[in-house]
């Protein structure tokens, strides 16, 4: 169709593309020429601490960090709408003031209600 033509805008990409292949096949060959080759059997343990595991890597969590990451994950995006609302507030008068109000209600009608239940408690 084109004929081989490369148009002449596409040849910084081109060559963008060609040395980031190179760089990262350059990397991988030159850290396998670097690295030391001789294993042992620290070197070989899981994590290289030098320490035994002490228990299965696959214990799962309490619930509880759970529940208590996903509150802090809401909470987290919830506070960040108040950003907008504080830059447009004086365009958005009084209308925007009450809604606002009653979006903080509902989150602390939801903070109230995940602190009695014993959700914030990190036992």
């Amino acid at each position: 169709m084109f004929g081989g033509y490369l148009p002449s805008n596409y040849l910084p990409i081109v060559v963008f593309i060609i040395i980031a292949i190179a760089f990262g096949a350059g990397t991988i060959v030159a850290g396998y020429l670097v690295r030391p080759k001789k294993t042992y059997p620290e070197k070989l343990s899981p994590y290289e601490s030098g320490m035994k595991p002490f228990s299965d890597a696959r214990t799962p969590f309490p619930m509880r960090y759970y529940i208590i990451a996903m509150l802090f994950v809401l909470f987290d995006i919830e506070v960040v709408f108040l950003y907008p609302w504080a830059v447009v507030f004086n365009k958005i008068g009084l209308y925007g003031l009450i809604e606002m109000m009653l979006f903080i209600a509902i989150l602390l009608v939801g903070y109230f209600y995940a602190w009695k239940k014993g959700a914030l408690e990190w036992d």
